[in-house]
């Protein structure tokens, strides 16, 4: 059964940056639509970032865009986050997905909490 590890969650300042990562193993995440979502609290899980399989198009929620990069190294097969500027309204636990099909796998996500 294919597996998604997120790693990198946190306490940061406002203002502050993270870095997440999502490792795969029985999955070669060039072979899938790789996102990272996040569910704060209260609210419905809402989807962040994007990266298609060949092409490498990339797309984001308008709340983090150009704040968040999403990207993906092959050869290490991990899909990553970078956070920049985190605000205090980003704090929630972020999750990897992918997806080809019908196919779709979670991880079990890493918690970011953004607070002074």
């Amino acid at each position: 059964q294919p597996q998604l590890v997120e790693f990198g969650g946190g306490l940061v300042q406002p203002g502050g940056s993270l870095r997440l990562s999502c490792e795969a193993s029985r999955l070669t995440v060039s072979r899938y639509h790789m996102s990272w979502y996040r569910q704060a609290p209260g609210k419905e899980r809402e989807l962040v970032a994007r990266i298609t399989p060949t092409s490498r198009t990339t797309s984001y929620d308008g709340s983090v865009e150009g704040r968040f990069t999403i990207s993906r190294d092959d050869a290490k097969n991990m899909v990553y986050l970078q956070m920049n500027n985190l605000k205090p309204e980003d704090t929630a636990v972020y999750y990897c997905k992918a997806d080809w099909g019908l196919s779709r796998y979670w991880g079990q996500g890493t918690q970011v909490t953004v607070s002074s």
